[in-house]
């Protein structure tokens, strides 16, 4: 399986891409699109992942506006440099030049593979760059094999009362990647809500012993601090449960439906509508169950291994 990943890169981002890179999993490139934070910001983020983590795929800027030219940033909860920490930050490391997201994506697709190898894009933030690629080239729809997105929301959103904050931020982008008929799979806020990381799960990363393992144990802590600051006891593992989806078959379970998202200026804009009646017409998946105590071994089980290293 070929892994392309299409993020915003703030630490529950760094956690999905370790555990399909400690699932066994090969990631051909990374497109960056803004969403946490600013583009500009997600380039230095990732760079430094890719330093400290010694991530060997090339790694591509992408939009850094939505759709229709408008940037909305999940900074208020993710602070400034969209990942936040108890202690040790990422250092501060150029991007290293490459070809824009569009063009690399575009070779990707156009790459030939070896017989039965898919074409995987794992996609954790708003949907710009796909979006974009799709407009223009729309023939790149046929090449790609299956989409896995981390957004949406069945019930409660988690950036306005009926959005989850992927799809609020880029609305459109959603609703073209659907209007193309690319297999698409949706791991939603529900679905990730049932995932958690509590304060005792910090102990052991920090504990293992290896060059970034403090590290990780601060930007472990500092995203469950969002939870704690909210009076909640866990903070759900986003991000990284759509990785698992794609590192294995046997722990999230999906259910064709009709997906579709308000592309309206109201309050309801960017609510995710998913219907799974039989008579609805399917344009994808969504995530219907998930063995949370595996996924969570498994997400606990890739940073650990890393902190050791």
């Amino acid at each position: 399986m070929g892994i392309w990943i299409d993020t915003d890169m703030g630490f529950d981002d760094i956690a999905a891409v370790l555990c399909v890179s400690h699932g066994g999993l090969v990631i051909d490139g990374m497109s960056l699109v803004a969403g946490n934070c600013p583009l500009p910001q997600v380039a230095k983020n990732a760079a430094a992942a890719a330093s400290l983590f010694d991530w060997q795929f090339p790694i591509h800027m992408g939009r850094a506006r939505a759709t229709l030219g408008t940037l909305e940033t999940a900074e208020r909860i993710m602070g400034a440099t969209g990942m936040l920490s108890a202690g040790k930050t990422l250092p501060d490391v150029p991007l290293a030049p490459a070809i824009p997201a569009f063009d690399a994506l575009c070779d990707w697709l156009q790459k030939p593979t070896a017989a039965g190898e898919d074409r995987h894009i794992l996609a954790l933030g708003p949907l710009g760059n796909i979006a974009a690629l799709l407009l223009a080239r729309p023939e790149m729809a046929a090449k790609i094999d299956q989409i896995t997105w981390m957004g949406g929301a069945i019930s409660l959103g988690n950036h306005t009362a009926s959005a989850e904050y992927n799809a609020f931020a880029d609305p459109e982008a959603l609703a073209i990647v659907l209007a193309h008929n690319v297999p698409f799979r949706m791991v939603d806020l529900d679905l990730c809500r049932q995932v958690q990381a509590a304060p005792d799960d910090v102990h052991a990363i920090r504990a293992a012993g290896g060059k970034n393992a403090a590290l990780l144990a601060d930007l472990t802590q500092g995203y469950i601090n969002i939870a704690l600051s909210r009076g909640r006891a866990a903070m759900a593992l986003f991000d990284p449960c759509a990785a698992i989806s794609v590192v294995s078959d046997d722990v999230i379970e999906f259910a064709p439906a009709h997906i579709t998202v308000d592309l309206n200026s109201g309050p309801s804009r960017g609510r995710t509508i998913v219907d799974p009646r039989p008579a609805a017409p399917k344009n994808g998946e969504y995530a219907v169950r998930v063995d949370a105590v595996t996924a969570r071994e498994m997400i606990f089980a890739a940073l650990q291994a890393e902190a050791e290293k």
